[in-house]
């Protein structure tokens, strides 16, 4: 189960396979709820409304930091679908992802073990085209600061991986950034060793955050 840290894709992508003249579409989302994989999966089943099956996979680690798993064959044979899919995220050691299989069938009956090896096939043949992140648990926080200070924040942000999400100015500058856990560690103890001079920090609510970039 995630902790600080876990793996997810960068953006969305799609791939296809066929096998015995089935064809296999596999796209891959990011997601960050339940609801949002399940209004994904919708549009999907209306997009490809004229497929014989849209079977799906996704892990989950929500707002509430629950681990959520899920699964679908869509009327494929128990176990040759969603299990498969499913399989290939946890082995790859995703999260925060959505896998959908739309099959368009091609008139040979694959049986159950052709059926695993082609959902099992498209999610990886859609996974080895994509960019993975690491995410880490944080925070949104409120950062105030004076004017002479903002170029230091700006570059301490820089060089630790901190994200500046918006700036407002008036009588001091404010500064809305995204922040793990660890890094909000370093922060706080920096503050007093450093020459930006930050009066205020806002903690506005917890987020996982994307940082390292791997393909």
């Amino acid at each position: 189960m995630p902790t600080q840290e876990f793996k997810t894709i960068k953006e969305n992508i799609s791939a296809q396979i066929v096998e015995k003249k089935s064809k296999f579409i596999a796209n891959v989302f990011y997601i960050e709820t339940m609801e949002e994989a399940e209004d994904i999966i919708k549009q999907m089943k209306k997009k490809y409304y004229d497929a014989r099956h849209n079977c799906y996979a996704y892990i989950v680690f929500d707002k509430e930091r629950r681990l959520i798993e899920k699964c679908s064959d869509d009327g494929e044979p128990s176990g040759t679908a969603g299990i498969p899919i499913l399989t290939v995220l946890k082995g790859n050691n995703l999260c925060n992802a959505l896998v959908i299989v739309t099959r368009y069938f091609g008139g040979i009956l694959l049986g159950t073990g052709g059926l695993v090896r082609a959902y099992t096939g498209a999610t990886e043949s859609a996974l080895e085209e994509a960019t993975f992140v690491t995410m880490k648990i944080g925070v949104e926080a409120k950062v105030v600061l004076s004017y002479d200070s903002v170029e230091n924040f700006r570059y301490y942000a820089r060089k630790n991986n901190i994200n500046i999400i918006n700036e407002e100015y008036s009588d001091n500058v404010e500064f809305l950034i995204e922040i793990s856990n660890e890094m909000l560690k370093k922060l706080l103890k920096d503050i007093d060793n450093s020459s930006m001079k930050l009066t205020k920090i806002d903690i506005l609510r917890e987020k996982t955050i994307k940082t390292n970039i791997t393909v």
